[in-house]
């Protein structure tokens, strides 16, 4: 047993490594290179991060261990929101969070929260019926959050928006590294997919062999494939920082939480529902 706790924790580090110190880098610089705003770099750092969900939901349903991502997205979800607060806090942005805009993020926010609460505490079976709901949720959601920045943040510093995209410029014109970029994830996913694999293996060993409840291992792995968030949380706020915005720090981490947590509700929670319904039967 100790053997695989041990498999499980190097494995899992290692997707944490991979995602903070490649796949996070590499998209934010992609991001920059091709001069987009903070909104949306927090958009694509929300994507970025939500990858080790997505590998440990695939093979933990793969395996049939639908328990354990349920508790997964739950715990993930809640853990982002926590950290996101923590580094909020430690950076002294509190007093951003009143922006309209901002406060209607992390309202749709608790609701990735609440509504997997809802299913456990209702005993809802999660089944493909559910799909087309996560799915018009999902899209309610991102309209929601689109329609909100127009309005409220449309004019926010677009000054220095401008500033920043002239900085830009010159990455912009070096096509060569944007292929570089491109070239850099897609090694990159792959080898995260091969440690996903392996990770699944432990996986099912822990929980069929050892009797680790799939209770347990959700959560755990909430906790562990939250931690790129935890990291681009700072990041966004650390970057906008040296050109004294802390506004567009915020901007960017709070979007980054946003796509981050309904992607693991409603995209990636729907591929643990799709795959044992229709690839597994």
């Amino acid at each position: 047993m100790l053997l695989e706790i041990i498999k499980f924790i190097i494995y899992s580090g290692l997707i944490v490594l991979i995602s903070k110190y490649v796949l996070v880098t590499t998209l934010r610089k992609l991001a920059e290179a091709l001069n987009l705003k903070a909104k949306t770099v927090g958009d694509i750092a929300g994507y970025a991060t939500s990858v080790p969900e997505l590998l440990t939901i695939t093979t933990s349903s793969l395996r049939g261990l639908t328990g354990a991502s349920v508790y997964n997205i739950l715990s993930s979800n809640v853990i982002n929101l926590i950290q996101y607060l923590g580094a909020i806090f430690l950076n002294k942005n509190i007093s951003k969070l009143r922006n309209r805009a901002i406060i209607t993020d992390l309202i749709l926010v608790f609701f990735t929260i609440a509504i997997p609460i809802v299913f456990l505490k209702l005993d809802i079976e999660l089944k493909l019926a559910v799909v087309p709901l996560f799915i018009i949720l999902y899209s309610l959601f991102r309209v929601l959050n689109n329609h909100v920045h127009k309005l409220y943040l449309k004019n926010e510093d677009e000054e220095l928006e401008e500033e920043i995209e002239e900085e830009r410029k010159e990455e912009k014109k070096k096509p060569k590294k944007v292929l570089l970029y491109v070239s850099i994830l897609i090694i990159t996913g792959i080898l995260l997919f091969v440690i996903g694999e392996i990770l699944g293996d432990t996986l099912e060993n822990l929980c069929n062999i050892f009797g680790v409840s799939e209770v347990i291992v959700g959560i755990l792995l909430g906790f562990v494939t939250s931690l790129p968030e935890l990291i681009t949380f700072f990041e966004a706020q650390r970057h906008y920082k040296k050109v004294e915005d802390d506004m567009l720090g915020v901007v960017e981490a709070t979007n980054n939480l946003l796509t981050s947590n309904i992607l693991n509700l409603f995209a990636i929670q729907t591929v643990g529902i799709l795959i044992p319904t229709i690839i597994i039967k």
